[in-house]
C-alpha cells in the first residue's frame, strides 16, 4: 500500500511539472519564457527624439539608443570595488549616446524625460545617473516631453540643433 501511495505523489508531480512547462498550443517551453521580436526599439517620443539627433549630429557622431551605463563608463578604478561598481551601474540605461565616430568615444548623453521621471523613484535614479556621469566627464543633456501626441514639442522646440549639441559638450569641458 506504501508503495502505491509513494507512486501516485511522483505521478502527480510529474503531471504538475509537465503541464508548468507546457504554453497554449501544447507546445513546450524552454528557459521557462517565450519572447517576441518588438515592433520598434523606441518609444514614439524617443523615436522622434533620434530623427532630430540624427539631423543634427550629421556625420560627426553615431548615435546608440538605449545604451547601459556600464557600456559606456569604466568601473576599473583603483580602490575601489569593481564588482560593486560595476552592480551600481549595470541595470542603469540612458535614451541615446552619442560617440564620436573614429573613436566611439561617448561623448553625450541624452535623457528624454517623459511621464515616469516624475516618480520619486526615477527623480532619485536621475539624481544618481548624474552625479555618475558628472563624474566621469560625460555631458548630459535633459529633453522634456510634453505629451505623446505632441511631435515631441517639435522636435523638444528646435532644442536638439548642432549648435546645441556642440554648446552642451563645450560648457561641460569635453
Amino acid at each position: 500500500m506504501f508503495i502505491w501511495i509513494i507512486v501516485a505523489i511522483l505521478l502527480f508531480v510529474l503531471v504538475v511539472v509537465m503541464a508548468t512547462n507546457v504554453v497554449a498550443g501544447g507546445r513546450r517551453r524552454r528557459g521557462g519564457y517565450t519572447y517576441k521580436k518588438a515592433d520598434c526599439v523606441m518609444t514614439q517620443s524617443e523615436k522622434i527624439c533620434f530623427e532630430a539627433l540624427q539631423k543634427a549630429a550629421g556625420n560627426t557622431y553615431y548615435i546608440f539608443p538605449q545604451m547601459h551605463l556600464s557600456a559606456i563608463l569604466n568601473h576599473k578604478i583603483n580602490r575601489q570595488s569593481w564588482y560593486g561598481a560595476f552592480r551600481h551601474i549595470n541595470g542603469k540605461s540612458v535614451d541615446f549616446v552619442l560617440c564620436d565616430k573614429v573613436m566611439l568615444k561617448p561623448m553625450l548623453v541624452v535623457e528624454l524625460d517623459d511621464r515616469t521621471h516624475e516618480r520619486r523613484d526615477r527623480h532619485i535614479r536621475d539624481r544618481e545617473v548624474e552625479r555618475i556621469l558628472k563624474e566621469a566627464d560625460v555631458p548630459l543633456l535633459r529633453l522634456s516631453t510634453v505629451s505623446p501626441q505632441d511631435p515631441l514639442a517639435v522636435a523638444i522646440n528646435g532644442a536638439i540643433t548642432r549648435t546645441s549639441i556642440d554648446h552642451v559638450m563645450g560648457s561641460q569641458g569635453v
